[in-house]
């Protein structure tokens, strides 16, 4: 088995979290997402990230405008629905726990 699997699933895992955080911040652009996501080596390339917002989007989760761009054509910004900054709420309490349940798993001594 190689590590790099089971570290790609990891990653995976807590994407979507991720994202939601990232977009909870204010109106953002999908592309600034990724070079976010690229720099926290959460590795995601763009056949990843819109499939998942537009998942997220169908959920209810997210909503979107479209902004004249000065460069270019239209750009789509994402932004949290309350639907969306609760389910947010929700992941970051079960976030928080996790990490203190893995702490705990990881700190504890080993028993003779």
């Amino acid at each position: 088995m190689k590590v790099e699997n089971t570290q790609v699933q990891m990653r995976k895992g807590i994407l979507e979290y991720c994202i939601l955080e990232i977009i909870a911040r204010g109106e953002v652009y999908a592309s600034d997402m990724l070079e976010e996501l690229t720099a926290a080596k959460m590795i995601v390339v763009e056949g990843t990230l819109y499939p998942l917002l537009t998942r997220l989007k169908n959920a209810g989760l997210l909503d979107y405008s479209w902004v004249e761009s000065t460069s270019g054509p239209p750009r789509k910004y994402y932004k949290l629905t309350a639907t969306g900054t609760e389910f947010l709420e929700q992941l970051r309490l079960t976030w928080l726990e996790l990490v203190d349940s893995t702490t705990f798993i990881i700190n504890r001594k080993k028993s003779n």
